[in-house]
């Protein structure tokens, strides 16, 4: 029966936001009692199944909270990752509302809106009810933040007509409700399932962005929503239930269900059988000459690279199982790349394979080509699944540190400055990072950056603390109108939705 209801929800997820009178139709099918009564474990799975597209991986929301920013480029190499300029217009905040990348997270992200509503109608228990409003909650708190307005129907709603959009402030509002009443209902763990402390992590961040969503280009902190994330971090610290993990990586390994002791709500993968698209975040940055071979293109830029210290354990290096596996290093691959027998890897030219720090949008330099540009492993290689591309690594959505850096943010925007700089020095000592002598608003911000690299939220962050517009390597102008990501052309069918402004 898992099968047929995934398979199900697969044949709707394309047209969950009613674009055509012909998509609604296939939505309003998808409601009918025969598909779900009696079968809501299916159900439920199938909305977990739905987070894959939008979150796993480096294709989807990932890849707007990441290419904008100063973390990641995807140059274009020759003929290698133009895709139209697509990739370009993601780092150069040149997207318009036609940009296929926008236009399919926005989807998919209200595909798990719709996956978890249409759950409601039939009967689940307070427990299944609860895990799939937190799914929707999750993603329509994405959909918040990246377009500042959120598509929703009601369990059992016929989909003759549009769905109705809730503007941002309104949005705000339904979420943080939303996770207060469920929370309760939420089981305890495991971590792959959404519980109770993700719920409060999802609240955290609703806090401490509210102020930005409500005005992204001047944003404001209210004590009273800072003393809201610091309650809610203190509930999760006091529980005793997590530590930062001794070795950072083992927080992305194939086997970190096991190894971290920091991740609160991550999407459980099972090697060989059933996961996300975990493995593009090494297939699309590992050069065709390494083990595995890659597709040569995602890199970061030097001048983010450079804010890690030489003896910051965030910053890389030999990791068992995949080190010396197949030569490949954890972390930022920089400099000449080796096999596991110390052998020089070369690139399709003869020449050394030397990532380079130096990097531009468009590469034209014919030596240059294979080798500009830093690349990244977060999540350390599953070779024992390499054949079969579905690897073990679980991903992750909610992990301590943030909570930590949260409330040390929180702590830092109520002027309790002093309190703030010990929690992130805290974190500091254990990744083997120097001591700030005194916490800023830059030096938290950077902090924020070392530690959440490449996991999909430093676009967020830039926003909350203002430096989202500022130029950076490659992007030397920029528009505000770019604080939001379009309505895309092929959704605004749907009258409810109004265009942001600047498109």
């Amino acid at each position: 029966m898992k099968n047929k209801y995934i398979a199900a929800f697969v044949a709707v997820a394309l047209f969950a936001t009613g674009c055509t009178k012909l998509d609604e139709k296939l939505n309003g099918q998808v409601g009918n009692a025969d598909l779900g009564a009696g079968n809501v474990p299916s159900l439920l799975d199938a909305a977990y199944t739905s987070m894959r597209s939008p979150y796993q991986g480096t294709y989807g929301w990932w890849a707007l909270q990441e290419f904008p920013t100063d973390e990641a480029i995807a140059p274009t190499r020759a003929g290698d990752w133009d895709d139209n300029g697509a990739w370009r217009a993601l780092h150069l905040h040149r997207w318009s509302a036609d940009h296929p990348r926008i236009s399919s997270v926005f989807r998919d992200l209200n595909s798990v809106t719709y996956a978890a509503t249409n759950l409601l109608q039939f009967s689940p228990t307070p427990v299944q009810e609860a895990e799939a409003r937190f799914l929707r909650a999750m993603a329509q708190f994405s959909i918040l933040d990246g377009w500042g307005q959120v598509p929703y129907r009601d369990p059992g709603e016929e989909v003759t007509e549009p769905s109705r959009v809730r503007p941002a402030a309104e949005a705000w509002d339904f979420i943080v409700a939303e996770l207060n009443e469920i929370l309760p209902n939420l089981p305890d763990g495991p971590v792959h399932v959404a519980n109770k402390d993700a719920a409060r992590v999802l609240l955290m961040k609703c806090y401490l962005n509210k102020g930005a969503f409500l005005n992204r280009q001047t944003p404001t902190f209210d004590a009273a929503d800072m003393n809201q994330v610091i309650t809610l971090a203190d509930q999760i610290i006091n529980s005793g239930k997590y530590t930062l993990s001794a070795n950072y990586f083992d927080n992305f390994a194939p086997n970190n269900d096991a190894l971290s002791k920091e991740n609160i709500f991550t999407a459980q993968n099972i090697g060989g059988a059933s996961a996300g698209g975990v493995n593009s975040t090494w297939i699309a940055g590992l050069h065709y000459s390494q083990s595995p071979g890659g597709n040569n293109g995602f890199s970061t830029l030097s001048g983010f690279y450079n804010k890690f210290e030489a003896n910051d354990q965030r910053r890389g290096g030999d990791y068992p199982g995949v080190t010396n596996v197949s030569g490949v290093k954890v972390g930022f691959l920089v400099g000449q790349q080796v096999n596991q027998t110390g052998t020089l890897l070369k690139d399709r030219r003869g020449n050394n394979l030397i990532f380079t720090p130096e990097v531009s949008i468009i590469e034209r330099d014919p030596n240059h080509l294979e080798v500009a540009g830093i690349r990244v492993i977060k999540y350390p290689i599953d070779y024992a699944n390499l054949a079969t591309g579905v690897s073990e690594n679980d991903w992750v959505y909610f992990r301590y540190a943030d909570v930590l850096l949260m409330k040390a943010e929180a702590l830092l925007r109520t002027s309790q400055n002093g309190p703030a700089l010990t929690i992130v020095n805290s974190l500091r000592a254990v990744r083997g990072a120097t001591a700030f002598t005194s916490l800023t608003l830059q030096n938290l911000l950077d902090e924020r950056g070392r530690e959440f690299f490449w996991e999909g939220v430093r676009r967020q962050d830039l926003i909350r603390f203002g430096e989202y517009l500022t130029p950076t390597q490659e992007k030397t102008v920029d528009d505000p109108k770019y604080l939001l990501f379009p309505i895309p052309n092929n959704q605004l069918t749907n009258q409810n939705l109004v265009q942001n402004p600047g498109y």
